[in-house]
């Protein structure tokens, strides 16, 4: 099915137990779910054009500002793309789940038991100055990233005992604990770095020059906190390897720098980048005109996708004593009117978002059935009986932006976690201590749908301060969990994979990916056991939609909208192939086109 295995069994590969020999399986692909689509000899992804030209420049618009080219730093703010400097041992494509293909790595075999496995280096491979790509790189980039990385990398593989160079070209990764998830995701996930390079730097510090890397493109040019421009490698040793074919067709990326989106959007229409991803439902609806788009110089599309949706949302810090209630989280839903603002700021654009698997089969819809019950069962006493009796809904109004009754639905909510109005502000009838917390953004844009919500909690007696800083200080506050409620997204799943962990389970809670702050043990468990489930789909369907629904009903967030297309609108420049890829817009697969450019004001050819 797409993979070629070879089962050894023997004294020399094989893993020797005390009641059995373990298998050892070798193969050119690892599978975290389900089968792999690609086999051995496949040439390239169905979702590529193989024959694309190698042409041109695109230029993106980002907001904010950046201060180093170190992706992994523990403070600081990198330049867009530096994260991609680095390839990895093995590459996922974007119309599988959890299936990676050679990148550095040229084949791989691993114990059934997944105890370890051993991962041949390509001896062609190459970093940008030249130097061989080896195990000993692969070594050195796992013990840089557990000793001076991000702390979310040293706890999500802490079940890891070593990476050892075996030779050159061959390195071996032995689990503390059993896990075939992490021993998979390692070759896809960690960068390698080169150890001539980092071994005399701090990981952990910001980088003020652009490093040594190993990906098709190298930085050629910046101006730090204001651009940055990436260039394609010519003598890329990788560029004709399966996973690479039809990809990377742009000769130069470049990234422009501006301090809000209303500015870059301006930028944009006036010709200085050429390519937005727009989210801004507002934007799309009044701001895409000009002479530019009536000569069709620039053009505006919207391309459907069936993809999970990601799980956009205002996230209390639970951490917070005035949120560790889920009854004032509860109340606090009813004070964001969705159908006023899909109304009146988005053009009835959106769709409610209501579940963390947000269309795929995972999604808690109806009530429980008889496995997921069997399972909700053992949490019995610590779970939310509405689990058992009710489907999750979030609030709903009737759209004319008065919310009396939802109101009254939070006033009763509020009374029973200990607080009532006093004087019109509610208060906490323990402490006399008002309800009042602030709301930490860096973006206009968020500023913008955050006003509405505002405005209603001020009707309920809740101040709602809402705190604008710098892309930089943003980052610093939610590192150190320094805010009370903010905008954020939790990535899109398409099924329950191990990754729930480090967005849900206390163990990472000194993580900002656990960015409510959840300490909850029905999570812990529930996400524990997703993990020792991957290789069981009968039984991981239960578990997520379990895992849905006791999130849902703890209220650790207020979640916001989604809609099931992309918004582009770029300079008339582009092609891109027949077929786009499952979980992304695939733009890396996309190239310029020499006639198109000819017709397009010289700035932007």
């Amino acid at each position: 099915m797409g993979i070629f295995q070879r089962l050894v069994i023997g004294s020399v590969l094989s893993l020797v137990s005390s009641t059995a020999l373990s298998a050892v399986i070798e193969s050119t692909s690892l599978v975290g779910f389900g089968t792999a689509k690609y086999p051995d000899n496949f040439t390239h992804f169905d979702y590529v054009n193989p024959n694309a030209p190698k042409f041109g420049k695109i230029t993106y618009g980002v907001v904010g500002t950046y201060d180093n080219f170190n992706r992994f730093a523990s403070r600081g703010v990198s330049a867009q793309g530096a994260g991609e400097l680095y390839d990895t041992l093995m590459f996922s494509p974007s119309d599988e789940i959890d299936a990676y293909y050679p990148l550095i790595a040229q084949k791989v075999r691993y114990s059934d038991d997944y105890s370890w496995m051993e991962v041949e280096i390509n001896p062609k491979a190459r970093f940008h100055d030249g130097q061989p790509i080896t195990a000993h790189d692969v070594a050195f980039s796992f013990e840089k990233f557990m000793t001076e990385g991000v702390p979310q990398y040293r706890v999500y593989y802490q079940d890891i005992q070593s990476v050892t160079a075996k030779s050159d070209h061959l390195v071996r990764i032995e689990m503390a604990k059993l896990n075939r998830e992490k021993l998979f995701s390692f070759a896809q996930s960690t960068r390698v770095l080169p150890k001539h390079f980092w071994q005399d730097k701090n990981f952990s510090e910001p980088l003020s020059q652009p490093p040594v890397g190993s990906s098709a493109y190298q930085i050629t040019d910046f101006k730090v906190g204001q651009s940055v421009t990436y260039s394609l490698v010519e003598d890329y040793w990788a560029k004709d390897l399966p996973v690479n074919i039809g990809r990377h067709n742009f000769e130069q990326t470049q990234y422009d720098y501006y301090r809000d989106d209303t500015v870059m959007l301006e930028a944009f229409k006036a010709g200085e980048f050429d390519f937005r991803l727009e989210t801004s439902a507002k934007f799309w609806a009044n701001s895409y005109t000009g002479q530019n788009f009536d000569k069709g110089f620039i053009v505006k599309e919207e391309i459907q996708h069936h993809k999970p949706e990601s799980t956009q949302a205002f996230v209390f810090n639970t951490q917070r004593e005035f949120f560790k209630d889920p009854k004032v989280r509860e109340a606090l839903n009813y004070a964001m009117d969705f159908e006023w603002m899909n109304s009146n700021m988005f053009y009835g654009q959106y769709s409610r978002t209501r579940s963390y698997f947000q269309n795929t089969d995972y999604e808690a819809l109806g009530l429980p059935d008889e496995q997921e019950t069997n399972i909700l069962n053992q949490y019995k006493d610590q779970i939310p009986a509405r689990v058992f009796t009710d489907e999750y809904q979030p609030p709903v109004t009737d759209g004319s932006g008065r919310i009396r009754t939802q109101m009254r639905s939070a006033f009763k909510l509020l009374k029973e976690a200990g607080w009532e109005l006093n004087n019109k502000v509610m208060t906490n009838v323990e402490t006399g201590q008002p309800l009042a917390f602030e709301f930490l953004v860096y973006s206009p844009t968020t500023e913008r749908i955050a006003i509405p919500m505002q405005k209603n909690l001020k009707r309920m007696g809740i101040a709602m301060k809402i705190r604008t800083v710098d892309t930089t200080q943003y980052i610093k506050r939610l590192r150190d969990r320094d805010f009370d409620m903010l905008s954020s997204p939790y990535s899109a799943n398409p099924y329950p994979s191990p990754n729930l962990m480090i967005i849900w389970n206390s163990n990472y809670m000194d993580s900002t990916y656990n960015t409510a702050g959840v300490n909850n043990p029905v999570v812990d468990a529930l996400t524990e056991e997703i993990v020792k489930n991957q290789q069981n789909p009968e039984k991981l369907l239960p578990l997520g939609r379990a895992l849905d629904r006791v999130l849902q009903w703890n209220f650790y967030i207020i979640p916001q909208w989604h809609i099931g297309k992309y918004r582009v609108a770029m300079w008339d420049k582009f092609e891109r192939p027949e077929v786009m890829p499952t979980y992304e817009l695939g733009i890396d697969t996309w190239w310029i086109s020499q006639d198109k450019t000819h017709l397009l004001p010289e700035k932007r050819r």
